[in-house]
């Protein structure tokens, strides 16, 4: 009897586009060419988009207040960002990708996953098809990318890290234990400060010291995410690249200049419920699940949610619920608010049943 053909070891490439929204800045303006950018609104209520290469050496990161990144960077240029070119530039990047494989698998609008185990332009090795696409990216768009190439998914993202900007990082196969035994635990992707600060607890800084550990602490300790970190010790990651993947949620969210108490947030949902449900309807997807999510003026985020046998049928009656949603907050009446977001999820395409139970579930 035959044995079964063995399937092809899998040739995965991250691509990471270097400083994206500051590098498309900085392109578009030879004046910003040079000196450090950052990408962001000011006021006090703003955080940074994105931060050139040369904002970042002042500290500069994405999502920091842009008050403080001003602090850090006194001479930062600050530009507000322009998505309609971001995602313009985004697009002809995808192009390029899928000169070489229908297998692409968008992060955001600057990185992706693809799968060349095939490509489709009958180039020698992944290498050779990252080399590629990070020169035909320069030469038609004038920016540069960084690129991971690996057997996984997992491995892939942290080696498109490596070598930025404009750089290219291979770990081969035979190579993967080697790489990862004195790698840092905080270089996993989902190893934040506090992850980082329970696994020094156990005597754990590296990756070889967190493949030491069995799979039942772990587990014990961790639950889920335990059993993820035993996988990505031994560098294991069998998730495929999904193009194309159907949207899940859509939402809109607004940070207030002052802070507000919870009865004064009515025209503001009801606003945002508008362009979240203009936004379920470019997506062609039915919500079945409206979420109302809320920030104190503390930094406390809340979110309230309601699950409905029948998705809402129009921006008017998401607003109502969503409004209806602030009945379940608890806080003290005095609470304020610095933000409100109105979102859709449990999308299901309009002709996927819907399971039978009651009228509707209630969560959050």
């Amino acid at each position: 009897m035959q044995s079964p053909p063995v399937p092809a070891q899998r040739k995965i490439i991250h691509v990471d586009m270097d400083a994206f929204y500051a590098s498309v800045e900085q392109r578009d303006a030879p004046s910003l060419r040079g000196r450090p950018v950052v990408v962001a609104w000011r006021g006090a209520r703003s955080v940074v988009c994105a931060a050139s290469y040369e904002a970042r050496k002042f500290g500069v990161r994405s999502a920091m207040p842009a008050l403080r990144a001003e602090r850090l960077c006194p001479d930062a240029v600050f530009v507000p960002p322009d998505f309609v070119r971001y995602k313009a530039v985004s697009r002809q990047v995808r192009e390029i990708m899928l000169e070489h494989t229908d297998l692409v698998e968008p992060l955001s609008l600057d990185e992706a996953y693809l799968d060349v185990t095939t490509p489709r332009t009958g180039l020698p090795s992944a290498t050779a098809v990252a080399e590629a696409i990070r020169a035909k990216i320069r030469a038609e768009t004038g920016l540069t990318a960084s690129a991971g190439v690996a057997p996984n998914k997992f491995l892939a993202k942290i080696a498109s890290d490596w070598n930025k900007p404009d750089g290219l990082f291979v770990i081969r196969p035979q190579h993967v234990e080697r790489f990862l035994t004195p790698l840092p635990v905080e270089r996993i992707p989902g190893v934040g400060k506090v992850m980082q600060g329970k696994l020094a607890e156990l005597g754990i800084a590296t990756v070889g010291e967190l493949r030491s550990r069995p799979l039942e602490e772990l587990q014990q300790r961790f639950g889920s995410f335990g059993a993820a970190l035993y996988r990505r010790a031994r560098g294991i990651d069998e998730r495929p690249v999904e193009p194309d993947q159907p949207v899940r949620s859509v939402s809109s969210e607004d940070t207030f200049a002052g802070d507000l108490p919870l009865e004064a947030l009515e025209p503001a949902i009801r606003q945002l419920a508008e362009k979240t449900w203009n936004a379920s309807r470019r997506a062609g997807r039915d919500g079945h699940t409206v979420v109302l999510k809320l920030k104190t003026a503390q930094f406390r985020i809340l979110t309230r949610s309601l699950t409905l046998e029948r998705p809402p049928a129009s921006a008017a009656e998401l607003a109502d619920l969503a409004c209806a949603l602030r009945e379940r907050v608890s806080l003290p009446a005095e609470t304020r608010y610095r933000l409100v977001g109105v979102g859709l999820s449990g999308f299901r395409d309009a002709d996927e049943a819907m399971p039978q139970g009651d009228l509707f579930a209630v969560a959050g």
